[in-house]
């Protein structure tokens, strides 16, 4: 069992997110305005997630939904193509890696999570995760935590956990995790949390 480890969520943590590129590029290729492609798609969202629906389900569902004219790598991409790098937080990380075990636990897909690994070099720091399409389960139920505590022989009160959502965050608490609520606009709250903890490495 590690000493400490850090656990950290991936959207609005290690990189920011936003949807409205993805549905202006799908109306740029579907019968389906912004909004329209907005309200037929978020529906899919738990249920990708949680691997209910497979990718190659979901992206024939969606362009039957949409009537989505593009290629599979069109619609691969303007799914993806929502993420920029949160700045700080990857330096954080890169100071962090090889110093404390680094684990992600995130509420993702399929195609989410690879393009993330494929487009990000930050998720080399990180020795493993758990992810919501994989486990079958999503955060804030307590069986996606139990998974990376069985996974990697986590001890939640030496676990630093990182999440950008209350219901998330109470979670983590209430399993023992010491857990941060995360906002980019506060991140050197998060350092200063970071240095204070005893399982940060001087």
């Amino acid at each position: 069992m590690p000493d400490s480890a850090l656990l950290f969520d991936i959207g609005n943590v290690l990189v920011h997110f936003d949807f409205t590129p993805a549905a202006r590029r799908f109306a740029e290729l579907s019968d389906a305005t912004e909004a329209e492609v907005l309200a037929r798609l978020r529906p899919f969202k738990d249920d990708l997630e949680s691997g209910r629906i497979s990718d190659d389900d979901f992206i024939r569902e969606s362009t039957r939904l949409i009537g989505f004219h593009g290629t599979r790598e069109e619609f691969v991409t303007a799914w993806g193509d929502i993420f920029t790098e949160n700045a700080p937080m990857i330096a954080l990380v890169e100071e962090l890696s090889g110093q404390v075990p680094l684990y992600l636990l995130s509420n993702t897909s399929g195609l989410h999570k690879e393009w993330l690994f494929a487009k990000f070099p930050v998720f080399r720091h990180f020795a493993g995760g758990i992810y919501s399409h994989e486990a079958r389960c999503m955060k804030p139920h307590d069986a996606i935590f139990q998974q990376a505590v069985a996974a990697y022989g986590l001890d939640p009160a030496r676990t630093f956990y990182i999440d950008d959502l209350e219901d998330n965050i109470a979670t983590g608490q209430r399993l023992g995790f010491v857990s941060h609520h995360y906002h980019h606009d506060r991140h050197a709250a998060l350092e200063a949390e970071l240095r204070a903890w005893p399982g940060t490495p001087a």
